[in-house]
């Protein structure tokens, strides 16, 4: 296949910000709210017209458990803020109450803090929130590349598109929540791609005879195995993705009037409009989190603690070290494209993980433009103010390494 060469031009400047947030799901919004709490200049930059990501827009409405299963919450701070704002005006189904209103750790073992919420609620409450924050939104807008210093550490800005036309975004520093470490890749950052691929995968919400029903078909977050018929999409490719979005919209079709004809008691209520697709790209950070040997292991640069979302018991801190790599000194990720293993990547990429390293890489940024620079002890103790348990030690967890 042939190429064009695209003249050179000149691109006008947007604006200038301290921190510039490319992808506005669940590790955006974690991040531009971190950031913006800290008082820096904050822009995220979204390509749709909502928040949420896979989380709203992609109907995968599960607020996957901040618990160990064994009665001890596990994550905290934006990631516990976050699971409350999605049910502020209430909920799909599974109420913790246990948690949220003071069970006894029996009842807390019996049901994990998680919860199911409205799609379209949560993403207006995240909007709001950010707003509140001082965090200016451009929705509508595409990253399409980006432009480091002389010395190729470093990046100076971002360019988008817009219905307005191609600018530029300059910040002092830049995290990377697209999901598929896009930025990193822009700018020549060698990435990580999955090896498992993904299944192919439709949820809705359908309403029959006055009930709301979440359908979860397809690739389960319970069930990891490979539908050999349809699964292995890479998840980058544009025919690829219409092809999978394609095939979801017949299956969903097909589910829905298994039920029956369309009527005022019986609707097609929400469906995706971006594709489930859950692993893409990651970075290839300073270090690779592990499944099984970092298992309630200490990391001294530890930045918060997650929990095993599948399995009751496991427990995981983050090291600071998964989200950035020393190629790309002020440039950050989180979310589904932190350093890990192929096996730990279906750990983090979920909304909890999403919100943890969102909140501290979006710290992190707001106090260092040089990520190789950073006072360590300092962002611990800026995130421990706001709600994050740093160490699995804090929590009564013993490690096991």
């Amino acid at each position: 296949m042939g190429f064009f060469k695209e003249p050179a031009r000149q691109t006008e400047i947007y604006g200038e910000y301290d921190v510039v947030v490319a992808g506005g799901g669940v590790a955006g919004i974690s991040a531009a709210l971190a950031a913006a709490r800290q008082g820096a200049k904050t822009v995220l930059i979204e390509n749709t017209y909502m928040l949420g990501g896979l989380a709203t827009s992609g109907v995968v409405t599960n607020y996957l458990p901040i618990c160990d299963g064994n009665g001890k919450q596990v994550a905290f701070g934006i990631a516990e803020e976050l699971l409350k704002l999605s049910i502020k005006h209430g909920y799909d189904k599974e109420y913790p109450k246990a948690w949220i209103e003071g069970g006894t750790l029996e009842e807390k073992e019996k049901k994990r803090y998680q919860v199911y919420f409205n799609p379209n609620v949560f993403a207006i409450l995240c909007e709001q929130l950010l707003i509140e924050n001082g965090v200016e939104i451009l929705y509508g807008t595409t990253l399409v590349g980006g432009i480091r210093n002389q010395s190729g550490d470093f990046l100076k800005a971002v360019f988008i598109e817009t219905r307005g036309g191609r600018y530029a975004i300059v910040g002092k520093s830049f995290v990377d929540t697209t999901g598929d470490a896009s930025l990193y890749r822009f700018v020549g950052e060698t990435t990580d791609k999955t090896v498992k691929g993904n299944t192919l995968a439709w949820w809705f919400y359908e309403l029959l005879d006055g009930e709301m029903y979440v359908r979860e078909r397809g690739s389960r977050d319970i069930d990891s195995a490979t539908n050999s018929s349809v699964g292995g999409f890479e998840g980058i490719d544009a025919r690829e993705l219409t092809d999978k979005t394609v095939k979801v919209h017949g299956k969903l079709l097909d589910d829905f009037l298994s039920n029956g004809e369309e009527s005022l008691k019986h609707t097609l209520a929400i469906i995706p409009t971006i594709p489930d697709v859950r692993m893409t790209r990651k970075i290839i950070g300073e270090y690779y989190l592990d499944r099984i040997p970092d298992n309630k292991k200490y990391f001294s640069d530890s930045v918060g603690t997650f929990p095993d979302w599948i399995r009751r018991g496991p427990c995981y801190e983050l090291p600071f070290r998964c989200l950035w790599s020393k190629t790309l000194k002020n440039c950050g990720t989180a979310g589904r494209s932190i350093s890990t293993t192929e096996n730990m990547w279906e750990l983090t990429r979920v909304i909890p993980v999403c919100a943890l390293s969102g909140q501290a890489i979006g710290t992190a940024a707001a106090m260092c433009d040089d990520f190789s620079k950073i006072d360590v002890d300092k962002l611990q103790q800026t995130l421990k103010d706001n709600g994050v348990v740093i160490h699995l030690s804090q929590i009564d967890i013993n490690y096991e390494n």
